[in-house]
């Protein structure tokens, strides 16, 4: 499963990765992947990635880093701006707009696919 996570620096992108993790009875450090690009994670008896794009200065450093091979069916891919490397990814199952509103945060989520749409369904 892919999921794209849409939104600026400090929408909470991150967090929401952190409490899915949390919520799936992870204990160790969950980090923003900013300079390390992936951060890899096992849960639940299942394997993520955790994906930060933000630091790509353009589309062909995602296959020169070697992360197309992390998309093999296996993992839950979260994606942090995932346009960076737009036309190199596998299509979203799921994308997640976050907006920082001047009291809170608004979210959106969306189904992409039809396994994305009977995930968001099992919620």
């Amino acid at each position: 499963m892919v999921i794209y996570l849409h939104g600026d620096l400090g929408s909470g992108k991150t967090t929401l990765v952190r409490g899915v993790l949390r919520a799936l009875g992870y204990h160790g450090r969950v980090k923003s992947p900013t300079y390390t690009l992936l951060e890899p994670y096992r849960a639940a008896g299942l394997d993520f990635r955790h994906f930060d794009l933000y630091r790509l200065q353009n589309r062909e450093e995602w296959a020169s880093a070697g992360f197309r091979e992390e998309m093999d069916g296996h993992n839950i891919s979260f994606i942090e701006w995932p346009e960076r490397a737009q036309g190199r990814l596998p299509h979203a199952d799921i994308e997640i707009c976050f907006e920082i509103l001047p009291k809170g945060r608004s979210v959106e989520i969306s189904g992409c696919t039809l396994t994305g749409r009977e995930c968001l369904e099992q919620l």
